[in-house]
């Protein structure tokens, strides 16, 4: 649905976004991560055609940007992060001015525009001026107006920004009923809200695509923890020279069982899980006897300050997720 290949944006000398590549699938929620200043906002304003790429290609439902690019926005929705709105008009007037913009009219502009204030929860506070609004329904007007297009991309800047705890649940409930007719990419600042909603994650750092990766795959780790009942000096060894292990560590020491972690690369179709049952018959070939094994489960926060612990420079690459 979304391709991006080869992607840079300079200001100046400054690259803002530094030969970035994905793909998006239709009816996938990606969330786009990283620290302010990382360019996800950048990437966000080229797929949407705001901003041009000073090299790379961006297409949108196999239509390339750079040739057809009022084709591509007529099926996007787009929530910046300031959310703009004008202040002095009613909900109602904002929606179907912003309904006109996108080219919406007639009944399609009436039905479009009563959808989006239904499903924004907006109905009660429809004919109030904008300025009257908290920060969370101000949010909501902004929502509204990103899907009144029904859009076949939906690109939500900060969509839970000022929210209150139902309305933040509220907004879950709709991004979740749009990824059924939609693409989505969401960027946020909460990583719980990725977590929970996304399917997949892109980790941005200095301009570079840092990490691409399933939030199920993001959570299995590189390690395996093993109890057994030898000690160090004889296991260390023996489990070391385990075919894909590359390293051991003693975690706890309780005089019959002695607890270890290990780093394992998978030498079969890249899942670390893979290699359990063979890692398992080897340990038990050795004539160990093993209390546990399982796999190191890790969260989105921990994944994400790892990324932004490594040195792009010395990388030298996307992180993938084993």
């Amino acid at each position: 649905m979304i391709s991006v290949q080869n992607v840079s944006k300079i200001y100046g000398e400054i690259p803002a976004v530094d030969d970035v590549s994905f793909s998006i699938d239709r009816g996938e929620i990606v969330g786009l991560l990283g620290h302010n200043g990382a360019g996800k906002t950048t990437i966000m304003k080229m797929v949407t055609g705001f901003l041009e790429p000073n090299q790379g290609t961006i297409s949108v439902a196999n239509l390339d940007i750079s040739e057809h690019r009022s084709l591509i926005q007529a099926k996007i929705g787009y929530l910046p992060e300031n959310c703009p709105v004008y202040l002095e008009m009613t909900v109602i007037d904002y929606l179907e001015y912003a309904a006109s913009l996108k080219g919406i009219t007639g009944n399609d502009r009436i039905s479009g525009v009563r959808s989006a204030i239904a499903q924004t929860g907006l109905a009660e506070k429809a004919t109030q001026t904008i300025n009257t609004l908290s920060r969370g329904y101000r949010q909501r007007v902004g929502v509204a107006q990103a899907i009144l297009n029904q859009p076949e991309v939906l690109i939500l800047d900060e969509p839970t920004n000022g929210l209150d705890p139902s309305q933040i649940l509220h907004m879950r409930d709709l991004i979740t009923e749009m990824s059924k007719k939609s693409t989505v990419i969401i960027s946020t600042h909460i990583l719980q809200e990725v977590q929970v909603l996304c399917d997949r994650v892109l980790i941005i750092r200095e301009g570079k695509l840092a990490l691409d990766s399933t939030l199920k795959d993001l959570n299995q780790g590189q390690k395996l923890f093993l109890t057994i009942d030898r000690g160090p000096v004889e296991a260390k060894p023996g489990l070391g020279s385990i075919s894909g292990v590359r390293s051991v560590e003693l975690l706890s020491n309780n005089s019959t069982e002695y607890s270890y972690a290990l780093t394992v690369e998978s030498e079969t179709s890249g899942k670390i899980r893979d290699s359990i049952p063979s890692i398992a018959k080897a340990v038990i070939d050795r004539g160990y006897r093993v209390y546990s094994i399982y796999l190191e489960v890790r969260d989105l926060e921990t994944v994400f300050n790892e990324v932004n612990a490594i040195d792009p420079a010395i990388e030298g690459g996307t992180i993938r997720a084993a």
